[in-house]
């Protein structure tokens, strides 16, 4: 089991000097990634399905991850996950690509479609279409981050005659992870990326959700063990616990912590490399 620690651009971590210290006593405890959260920007006041209040603080992802990057050598850097369809692809490619570089090779793109109404509506990106625009977003990027001459027509994205360097270490492109607790996110995932990542789930809960990817693999013609499946677990976590996880097939648990300040933090991880990280 690989173990992931969620949050490294928000709560504590907003605060760098945090994010850093907790960076880098992750990697010594033998995490084997980080990752960021992301909401561009969120109702005020808070209302359903917003899941924080406004005030809660999200430094950018692709700020956050190559901010740690410059403070730790091998931990992994996933963003957990990027509302692919509120961005301009061609920025995002950018991005992400240039995290890659300043990483040397550590990055793991997580995406996810979104679901906060008022968000898109701020950020004036069309709520309607969500998964094809994604899917397109993505074609579009991987297009610009592997083709010798860059070129993508679609019905959302459209460019040639262009390039952008530099182009990720991570050939033919950074790792691809999708996020979703939907058929159509499965089917995403099964087709599209190396692995799903599913937020804030219990064990039941998981069983659910891989029965779903097995579902998509074989309509496919994927092998679920070809698919690596990331879960955030909610509520406490041992060692019976990580076994019931690896028993459906999980390979990484990224850790959702409760911390409100800095040595809240390092306290968890600290734990979490006695009780969970050493015995694994």
């Amino acid at each position: 089991m690989k173990f992931g620690l969620f949050g490294i651009n928000t709560g504590p971590c907003a605060n760098p000097e945090t994010a850093a210290a907790a960076a880098q006593a992750a990697e010594a405890a033998g995490f084997e990634s980080l990752w960021t959260g992301e909401h561009i920007v969120l109702p005020d006041p808070q209302v359903p399905p917003s899941p924080v209040p406004a005030e809660t603080p999200f430094i950018d992802s692709a700020a956050a991850l190559a901010f740690v990057a410059a403070h730790t050598k091998k931990v992994r850097l996933g963003t957990g996950i990027i509302i692919l369809p509120q961005r301009n692809p061609v920025v995002l490619a950018k991005e992400l690509a240039s995290v890659d570089v300043l990483s040397n090779g550590r990055l793991i793109f997580g995406i996810g479609i979104g679901y906060l109404k008022p968000e898109f509506a701020a950020l004036g990106a069309p709520f309607d279409h969500k998964g094809p625009r994604s899917e397109e977003f993505l074609a579009a990027m991987i297009a610009l981050w592997s083709m010798e001459k860059p070129a993508y027509r679609g019905r959302f994205v459209s460019f040639g005659g262009v390039n952008a360097m530099p182009r990720p270490v991570q050939q033919p492109h950074p790792e691809i992870v999708f996020g979703g607790h939907t058929p159509q996110a499965y089917d995403r995932a099964a087709r599209l990326a190396k692995g799903w990542f599913g937020f804030a789930l219990d064990v039941d809960g998981t069983a659910g959700c891989v029965a779903g990817l097995k579902a998509a693999c074989q309509k496919h013609g994927r092998a679920i063990g070809d698919l690596e499946i990331s879960v955030a677990p909610r509520g406490r976590i041992d060692r019976d616990t990580v076994k019931r996880f690896a028993d459906l097939d999980v390979s990484r648990l990224i850790l959702l912590h409760r911390a409100s300040d800095q040595r809240g933090l390092l306290d968890f991880i600290a734990a979490a490399e006695r009780d969970l990280i050493a015995r694994a």
